[in-house]
């Protein structure tokens, strides 16, 4: 039977930083590799749209959320913590608990680079299921995939060793599908990688 819109959203809460980027490009693989559609705020660019308000729309349309906490260090410019990460993943929790029937169906992954590390900052999520990917982007992969098919378990999808197998082989042709564009990789925005990443499973399905 197929996914309603909401169904197959996966909120992506995560930095979109350049330390961050290899990480993030296994994320949205995986998602969509398993059969899902990863949805952030970077997908949309509406400068009178307030960031909020976006990202309130983004949790509210997707039943699934993935949310990595791992960045929790002082930022060296202004010597403070980013509470974005946490902060998301609690309106997402606070839709799951106080919407209606609807939203309590949501489902969420948390992820942090080690295990237990997030009791040191926020001890209030202790006793769930925190999954630790060491920054490692075959590990979050295999955790991914087997989030989603605990998530619809009636699914087929591949395992994570292959998921990995197809990442790896895309990243190697990217180069080479930018350049037919052309486009230089490191203009990619998330747009254009996620196209591209659509693309590539539609043709080597």
């Amino acid at each position: 039977m197929k996914r309603s819109a909401y169904e197959e959203s996966v909120f992506i809460n995560c930095p979109f930083d350049a330390a961050y980027l290899n990480l993030l490009n296994a994320i949205l693989f995986a998602v969509f590799d398993c059969g899902y559609k990863p949805r952030c705020a970077q997908e949309a660019d509406d400068g009178s749209q307030v960031r909020i308000q976006k990202i309130y729309q983004l949790i509210a349309g997707s039943k699934l959320g993935i949310h990595d906490i791992s960045r929790t260090g002082l930022d060296p410019a202004t010597n403070l913590p980013r509470f974005n990460m946490p902060f998301e993943l609690g309106v997402f929790l606070g839709a799951k608990r106080f919407g209606d029937k609807h939203q309590r169906s949501k489902n969420c992954l948390i992820l942090d680079k080690e295990p237990y590390r997030y009791q040191q900052y926020i001890s209030d999520i202790s006793g769930q299921d925190i999954r630790a990917h060491g920054d490692d982007p075959e590990t979050v992969i295999s955790i991914i995939r087997d989030w989603l098919k605990n998530a619809s378990p009636d699914t087929v999808i591949p395992g994570g060793k292959e998921i990995f197998r197809r990442y790896k082989l895309f990243m190697s042709e990217l180069p080479e599908l930018c350049a037919e564009i052309p486009i230089d990789p490191s203009e990619l925005t998330y747009n254009d990688y996620t196209s591209f990443i659509s693309e590539w499973l539609r043709v080597n399905a």
